[in-house]
């Protein structure tokens, strides 16, 4: 048996964590280790703890009754394996526990990674399932790991929520509402839109402390803080909630009525300003989730032009953010709680990325 180091967290009370360390199970025949290496930690992964239970988040890596294990991107190396074709020493990228190491059971092999399909993720959804060897990472370089941890799945969130809205043709909507719209998910969403500048307006929602940043960037075209959703131009528009905040769905809903003509709930940034409204004019929020449209955009399209699309935007908008990011290296045990508890409470900056490790390199 081995040691694995665990940060756990209560899934009833986010603000209650802890360090836990568990007996691992020799591997089985089929089976690899994985070491945790460097991840990134944001707001989405705090989406990930709040709505853990109703989209299956916390399945991913089990814990004891009441705790969960949050999900993370980043990179392991494999040290151990009792499998052909996934040797000690390949580094992959992929859906990792805030862990040392984690075992995983590897089908469908080949030069690009594998799909892992240990019991209990066999039946959850493939997009996170699979780990990408960085060797066969098309532009990927040592350099690029950071930004890689921290954008790449959140820009692919963006990406297929303007596919979403685009294969819809944007539900009759000349604007489209980006609530939360310094998150790093609606940045790569309004990127996205700003190549369509001639069918939909897009519009920031954001609070006054982060205005000014949303305003240097070139993606949105107008910037409106929430206080001031009341006020704001009444058009034809389509919300796109990254900030699952009752009291701005409700402002938007308010102020647009019948023009507001779909409501897309797709984050918690603001995870605890939810609730139920008393009333809500206009049409019900809907959730988007990213691999039911990930799956039809690969239907649609093939998984080789699928793949070569992402390539391409991502590299694109990989570039752009060399003018606003910066990358917060963090590591061991108190560095992580710190970051985690600087994100969950809102503290960090919209143009800062945690990439965190547990050991000091």
């Amino acid at each position: 048996m081995t040691s694995t180091l665990d940060f756990q967290v209560r899934r009833d009370d986010l603000r209650v964590t802890r360090w836990a360390t568990v007996e691992s199970p020799p591997l089985q025949d089929g089976e690899v280790r994985l070491a945790v290496d460097r991840f990134a930690f944001s707001s989405n992964n705090i989406t990930y703890a709040v709505t853990g239970d109703a989209l299956n988040y916390w399945k991913f890596f089990p814990a004891p009754e009441g705790w969960g294990r949050l999900p993370v991107f980043g990179f392991a190396n494999v040290v151990e394996s009792r499998v052909d074709g996934v040797a000690p020493g390949t580094r992959f990228f992929g859906y990792l526990p805030m862990s040392s190491d984690f075992i995983a059971r590897p089908a469908q092999i080949g030069a690009a990674g594998f799909i892992d399909v240990t019991e209990h993720r066999a039946k959850l959804p493939m997009f996170y399932n699979r780990y990408l060897r960085t060797d066969a990472i098309a532009g990927f370089t040592a350099r690029s790991e950071g930004p890689h941890a921290l954008l790449r799945p959140l820009f692919l969130t963006g990406f297929l929520i303007d596919y979403f809205l685009g294969d819809n043709a944007f539900f009759g909507a000349s604007t489209v509402l980006i609530a939360s719209a310094s998150s790093k998910t609606a940045l790569a969403l309004a990127f996205m839109l700003a190549r369509r500048r001639d069918k939909v307006e897009v519009v920031a929602l954001t609070s006054p402390a982060n205005r000014g940043f949303v305003q240097r960037l070139d993606i949105y075209e107008r910037v409106v803080c929430y206080d001031d959703i009341a006020s704001m131009p009444v058009r034809p528009s389509v919300l796109v909630d990254l900030s699952g905040s009752m009291r701005v769905r409700q402002a938007v809903h308010e102020r647009l009525q019948g023009d507001l003509r779909y409501d897309c709930a797709a984050g918690r940034t603001h995870w605890e300003a939810g609730g139920q409204p008393s009333s809500l004019p206009g049409p019900l929020p809907k959730r988007f989730f990213a691999p039911e449209a990930g799956q039809k955009c690969i239907q649609e399209w093939g998984q080789d032009v699928f793949e070569a699309r992402t390539a391409a935007a991502w590299q694109a908008f990989l570039a752009d953010t060399s003018q606003w990011l910066t990358l917060s290296e963090r590591a061991g045990c108190l560095a992580i709680e710190a970051a985690y508890r600087d994100v969950l409470e809102g503290h960090s900056s919209p143009d800062q990325g945690y990439i965190l490790s547990l050991a000091e390199h």
